[in-house]
């Protein structure tokens, strides 16, 4: 295994840049593009309505997107956390780490499984956790979440072979 930093981390996820940008300007552009029809060509009251209201969530979606691809996931000995200090997972609580072509993941990362059901959440463009699986992935740049999932699956290996 490879030495922490001075922190203690042995493995970085971040969002890519250009996925970031890519990401935010779609559903920026998606949400305005929304309102700008209300307005512009207005259908009926309820059209218009719906698409006011619903241009307005995609650039709320869009803000907490941006907002959500500023962190880092980082991992450490005992946990994978995000830069605010949140644990996504407790590494003696993982169980399998999935990142084949097939499986059920984010684009450009990977997905645990644990041992127990822990509380929904989700991260825009960067994680989610449902039931017993918890997702890295979606703007993260590929290299980095792959050294990270390799970390993860070496410690199962080395807890499983003790």
């Amino acid at each position: 295994m490879f030495d922490p930093d001075t922190d203690g981390v042995f493995a970085r996820v971040y969002a890519s840049a250009a996925r970031r940008m890519f990401a935010c300007g779609v559903l920026y552009g998606l949400g305005a593009m929304l309102i700008y029809i209300a307005f512009a060509r207005p259908p009926a009251l309820f059209g218009a309505l719906f698409l006011v209201v619903f241009g307005g969530a995609v650039l709320l979606l869009a803000e907490r997107l941006r907002r959500a691809t500023q962190i880092e996931i980082t991992l450490t000995d005992t946990e994978l956390r995000d830069s605010t200090g949140r644990v996504l997972a407790v590494i003696a609580d993982v169980v399998s780490v999935e990142r084949g072509a097939f499986a059920l993941k984010p684009s450009n990362g990977f997905t645990l499984v644990m041992r127990d059901k822990a509380p929904r959440a989700w991260s825009p463009g960067m994680w989610w956790r449902m039931g017993r699986r918890v997702g890295i992935g979606g703007t993260v740049a590929a290299g980095p979440a792959k050294f990270m999932a390799e970390q993860i699956a070496l410690r199962i290996a080395t807890r499983t072979a003790d």
